[in-house]
């Protein structure tokens, strides 16, 4: 299977290393492009993959039975996918889509009748191969292309299969969450500060915790404890761990959570109807 890109930014550029260092698929098979061109060239000095001049020969490179990925913002993909069509027809390749706030309703319309796309949702961890990724793809696309497509991005994290109604929610908690993650282990460091502790080992301490913490939850889940379990488990009775939760609550920090949560939903949501 040929893959191509269309982009080649950090999104595309942290997949295509993924791909890569992985072996799945060769990096003969894999080709670029870019709009500058200065990006794919220095993508393919570093793994290897192949760079094209425009995103017509990177469709008829990819093939049929391959895959043809948006990896481009969202405002652009009119303009990409307009020469494409009859190619993208041609040929039958699967299209996937990263473009955030594209539904594939509207990816649909910008496409040949039957073609098959797959919208996928990765983020910003998939820098460092510990990303997440939802993936859904249109009435057109095969459960094996949909498969296909969560191994790619297994590639650099995690992906799951989720239905696209769902895609805002799951941008809440998975696209936009590791800057609320970034903020509160800068916020926990700032109170070590406060505290005398230098800010660059505070830092330090915080994302460590923070990055073992999380890896507790997902091992003991198996175990059928949840996130409150293992907050029980940390806090004594009268001890100083319950006193900082209390204090937190006090002013608000599950509500504040759930407010920014929501407040991303909604505004996805308001998004995608424009």
């Amino acid at each position: 299977m040929r893959v191509g890109f269309i982009g080649a930014g950090n999104m595309a550029g942290a997949i295509v290393r993924g791909l890569v260092a992985e072996g799945s698929i060769p990096a003969d098979d894999v080709v670029v492009t870019s709009a500058h061109g200065h990006s794919a060239q220095a993508l393919a000095r570093e793994t290897g993959v192949d760079v094209l001049d425009t995103n017509e020969e990177l469709v008829e490179e990819v093939g049929a039975g391959g895959v043809v990925v948006l990896a481009v913002k969202p405002h652009m993909i009119p303009g990409v996918l307009a020469p494409l069509g009859d190619l993208l027809a041609e040929h039958g390749s699967l299209v996937v889509s990263l473009a955030a706030g594209l539904t594939l309703e509207r990816l649909g319309e910008l496409l040949p009748p039957g073609q098959a796309v797959v919208r996928v949702m990765p983020n910003v961890n998939a820098q460092i191969g510990a990303g997440m990724a939802a993936v859904c793809g249109n009435a057109d696309a095969t459960d094996e292309q949909v498969d296909a497509v969560v191994g790619l991005f297994e590639t650099v994290g995690s992906a799951i299969v989720l239905p696209e109604r769902d895609f805002s929610a799951y941008t809440a908690i998975a696209g936009s969450a590791p800057a609320f993650v970034f903020a509160f282990i800068d916020a926990l460091a700032r109170g070590a500060v406060k505290n005398g502790l230098p800010k660059s080992q505070a830092v330090r301490i915080a994302a460590q915790t923070v990055l073992g913490s999380a890896r507790l939850v997902l091992e003991r889940a198996g175990d059928g404890l949840t996130p409150a379990d293992l907050v029980d488990m940390v806090s004594s009775p009268g001890g100083t761990t319950v006193a900082g939760l209390v204090a937190m609550e006090d002013v608000g920090f599950s509500p504040a959570v759930v407010r920014g949560v929501q407040a991303v939903i909604d505004r996805d949501r308001e998004m995608a109807r424009h």
